[in-house]
């Protein structure tokens, strides 16, 4: 987050002015007219305030320009309560120092992380009608803190969800007493981490069927040492981050008795670090092994392979995932992984500084990537915004991986300062599409009223919200209005047919994040492929948690599929420590969700 000259600038307003929306040129192959979403409608549109999901982030900032002001704030989509539908948290900031704020907060005092319990109603017709109820009072959870990110998973194996919260201060452990109720369990489990962390990532690295939790901190701050920073104009500004130290990241193993124990240099990560701002965990090498991947800003990335010992190797550098394609440290901070290509390997996608452009990462099934930014198009597409929450998601259903960035600047946009712009730092969302070459388009004009907002996005949740078979996204704006965009695409354009499969462990009944499934389908000449391969997590993205159910989008096939699961559980591990086999469930239903449980497929 460099502070950019003015020449830097103009270059940027003149690529925002030159935006590529447009279909990429004539010698890149596109994928069949007809075969994406009616252009003629409106594919996604914010549903937050007619739902009841009334809720307006405050950054407490009062013209000091405190550095975390303009980071927050993560949101989450998970189902607290287990009656199949997704609940929502949301993130709350505080005052910052002891001036007056320039935005009054808005809502309930005092101000907190709020929880909204998901009412959705399934008509007769088929229909759908979402209402949203803030049961945060009668929860138990009490967010008082200046918070940022949110992680959620079930630490204790009682098939509820446990959430994580993130602050500046002692993060926070939320206990889910399977009855509507929570229990702050912070100091109990020993997980109550005094740095600034933005994103954390429930994973069960050691296999032994326990969610362990890695936690990234950012840098060491307080408002007694906050540093004045100018812009190019000279005016007062946001700080870039190598003004302040960073902060080791942890990584705490779960005990299986309620508490946790930090391994973090047991482990090896403590021997290098920089100022974390995402995380994704995915088996990157495919040996079976969930490793860490942590996207940092303004130092270079570190791709942490599971040495399958309770030890990690740091190989972002010799991987080719830790740096730019012209091998410069940029600033990540939102981060997803999935595999776009289609070719059953874990692939990286991360946003960036405004004139960085984000970075495709391209794995080659042994965790060696090639960086891709600009032969994809996303690097050029994306020069003129800062990026935040992210996530591979198939918005259309027709078997492809798509991206969506939130979107907002984190140091003065000029422009808007000299038309005194009251918070300078807006930017639009970008939607781009998979074109099943490699390449990907931008349709951010077509995708609906809510992406012609400007806002100073952050975190971003994608899921299901209302179980009709498409992805959903909950986006957190830093001092604004929550959004939820509801995905629409199947209702005013093509209908593409749907998986939809939830998880679930033998040894615990509860999601399991980390799993692999393979899905195969009958071939239908419609461009999608006839296998996919998709990981059950609700990490990823920025500060923020998503819905652990896979949904898998089939396009035109109509036929059930088959499926196999490799599970990260102990009792799917050879005595070489790599997985013996995955189960298979034949002819299963589409169109719908299905629960697969551990031990009783073939």
């Amino acid at each position: 987050m460099s502070i950019r000259s003015r020449t830097v600038l103009l270059v940027l307003m003149l690529v925002a002015g030159c935006r590529a929306d447009r279909a990429p040129d004539a010698q890149q192959p596109t994928r069949a007219a007809g075969s994406g979403p009616s252009p003629g409608h409106e594919w996604f549109a914010d549903r937050a305030d007619e739902t009841g999901l009334h809720f307006v982030h405050f950054n407490g900032m009062s013209g000091q320009w405190y550095y975390p002001e303009d980071l927050a704030a993560g949101v989450a989509m998970f189902d607290y309560d287990n009656d199949g539908d997704l609940d929502i948290f949301l993130v709350q900031g505080q005052m910052l120092g002891a001036g007056t704020p320039l935005f009054p907060p808005q809502g309930p005092l005092p101000l907190e992380g709020r929880l909204f319990r998901n009412d959705l109603k399934v008509n007769a017709d088929g229909t759908r009608t979402l209402r949203f109820t803030d049961v945060t009072d009668a929860s138990g959870i009490r967010a008082r803190t200046y918070g940022f990110g949110v992680a959620t998973g079930d630490f204790n194996n009682d098939g509820c969800i446990d959430l994580y919260l993130t602050n500046l201060g002692r993060n926070q452990m939320f206990q889910n007493n399977c009855d509507g109720t929570f229990a702050d369990v912070s100091r109990q489990t020993g997980t109550d981490d005094p740095s600034w962390s933005v994103s954390a990532s429930f994973l069960d690295f050691d296999r032994d069927g326990w969610l362990d939790l890695f936690v990234g901190n950012y840098v060491d701050y307080s408002i007694k040492t906050n540093t004045p920073c100018f812009s190019p104009s000279g005016r007062p500004d946001y700080c870039s981050p190598n003004v302040y130290r960073p902060q080791p990241s942890r990584l705490y193993h779960n005990n299986r008795n309620g508490t946790f124990t930090d391994v973090t240099a047991a482990a090896g990560l403590a021997r290098e670090f920089g100022p974390a701002l995402g995380v994704a965990t995915a088996d990157f090498n495919g040996d079976g092994w969930i490793d860490i991947y942590v996207a940092n800003d303004g130092q270079a990335n570190q791709l942490w392979i599971n040495q399958r010992d309770g030890t990690f190797t740091n190989t972002g550098l010799l991987s080719g995932a830790a740096l730019s394609a012209n091998g410069k440290a940029k600033a990540s901070m939102g981060v997803d992984a999935g595999d776009f290509d289609n070719d059953g390997d874990e692939d990286l996608f991360m946003t960036e500084l405004r004139g960085e452009g984000s970075n495709l990462f391209v794995n080659d099934g042994s965790g060696v990537f090639e960086e891709q930014g600009t032969r994809s198009g996303l690097g050029p597409l994306s020069l003129a915004y800062t990026g935040f929450g992210t996530a591979w998601f198939d918005f259309d259903n027709d078997g492809w991986l798509d991206l969506l960035t939130v979107n907002g600047a984190v140091q003065t946009i000029e422009a808007l300062a000299r038309a005194n712009d009251p918070f300078p730092l807006h930017q639009r969302k970008q939607l781009f599409r998979n074109l099943a070459n490699g390449r990907f388009e931008e349709v951010t004009d077509r995708a609906g009223a809510v992406f012609q907002l400007s806002e100073v996005g952050r975190g971003a949740a994608f899921g299901d919200i209302d179980n009709d078979g498409d992805v959903d996204v909950l986006v957190g704006n830093n001092n604004g209005r929550v959004r939820l965009l509801v995905n629409d695409v199947g209702d005013v354009g093509s209908r593409h047919h749907w998986l939809g499969l939830r998880l679930v462990g033998k040894q615990a009944p509860r999601d399991m994040v980390g799993a692999r499934v393979e899905i195969t389908r009958a071939a239908r000449g419609d461009g999608a492929p006839a296998k996919f391969w998709r990981r059950a997590r609700a990490d990823g993205s920025y500060a923020s948690a998503n819905d652990p159910r896979v949904l898998v989008g089939l396009g035109d096939s109509s036929e059930p599929v088959n499926v196999l699961v490799w599970w990260p559980s102990p009792g799917n591990l050879g005595t070489s420590g790599s997985p013996i086999k995955p189960e298979a469930w034949t002819s299963v239903v589409i169109d719908r969700y299905t629960t697969l449980k551990e031990g009783s497929g073939k």
